[in-house]
């Protein structure tokens, strides 16, 4: 009986010892990986890829809202088709006296941010960043490829506005690249770009990021393992840009706000969700006298949301079913 004491403590000292050394192993482990972390987000250079500005910069800080007015600015006044005035050689359209509207293909350039919901004011700002020349070709080129989806160009964006490595692109995203872009135009894809970033690296990046980018940060990344994978479906790639749910709305920034465009005319954009919005041109008498002439081309603007968790969508000349305003 005792020899049955003597051996029943013997083992259950020895669990309780090793039990110990696994705890103290075990955070001893999780110090490792975190130092581990670290030190390898220091070689891969991720705070210094955390300072670069992202492709697109635009956010509502540079939205002008000295000449803004309210959504009644207009009423009972019936706009005309803005596709069916003159177009510019360089693209756009001529701007004539009146009130125009036109419905037109829009694109989300925020991923990782809520899509547009009914009460989302949006303002005009101009497109700019690192990426705008080369987002604002695309555009310009898609207008003479009506073959190519609407779809296919929103993930070619996608892959620009998360930074992806040109040698990452596959699938259909560098089939549209081909198709949209010459050989030079191709070279700008390259600089201000990002690798995939692995999940112990990842998490350690987004803790030095203020909360509210990053959702952001993580969808790009998502976005680039997507395109270098090959394997991807729009419903993919969506699933990271746009966030489930809304973004509430901001009170000062009423959905129909007017916008008083730098060159003198108002604009207001209404979405309907992120692929389409209702872009609608008020052009007073007093900006076209003297022969003067005014050219709307939206490649290089953005419908900029008041609430900075919604999405900014840069807008495009191409009705949607242009027999209908």
């Amino acid at each position: 009986m005792k020899n049955f004491k003597f051996v029943y403590l013997s083992v259950f000292f020895m669990v309780c010892a090793t039990l110990q050394v696994q705890a103290q192993f075990g955070g001893l482990k999780d110090k490792l990986l975190k130092v581990g972390a670290a030190k390898a987000a220091k070689m891969m250079g991720v705070d210094k890829l955390l300072k670069q500005p992202a492709a697109i910069t635009t956010n509502f800080d540079d939205v002008d809202r000295s000449g803004e007015k309210m959504p009644d600015f207009f009423k009972n006044i019936k706009a005309q088709p803005l596709y069916l005035l003159p177009k510019a050689p360089d693209g756009g359209f001529y701007l004539c006296e009146g009130f125009y509207e036109m419905t037109n293909k829009s694109y989300c350039l925020h991923a990782g941010t809520y899509g547009p919901s009914k009460g989302d004011g949006y303002m005009f700002a101009p497109l700019l960043g690192p990426k705008n020349e080369i987002i604002t070709l695309i555009l310009k080129s898609a207008e003479n490829h009506p073959e190519i989806d609407q779809h296919d160009i929103q993930l070619l964006l996608w892959a620009i506005i998360a930074r992806t490595k040109f040698i990452d692109y596959s699938g259909s995203i560098k089939v549209t690249a081909l198709k949209l872009l010459t050989t030079k135009q191709l070279t700008m894809l390259e600089g201000g770009v990002m690798g995939i970033l692995p999940g112990n690296i990842m998490e350690k990046a987004k803790d030095q990021l203020p909360r509210g980018l990053q959702a952001v940060f993580e969808a790009e990344n998502n976005i680039r393992q997507l395109v270098a994978s090959g394997n991807y479906t729009y419903a993919d790639m969506e699933k990271y840009a746009i966030l489930a749910g809304m973004a509430p709305v901001r009170s000062d920034v009423p959905s129909g706000i007017w916008t008083k465009h730098p060159d003198g005319y108002y604009v207001r954009y209404v979405p309907s969700g992120y692929p389409t919005t209702k872009t609608q041109i008020y052009v007073p008498k007093e900006l076209l006298v003297d022969g003067k002439k005014l050219i709307y081309d939206a490649t290089n603007d953005i419908a900029c949301p008041g609430n900075t968790g919604a999405q900014r969508l840069v807008q495009t000349n191409e009705p949607l079913n242009p027999d209908i305003i």
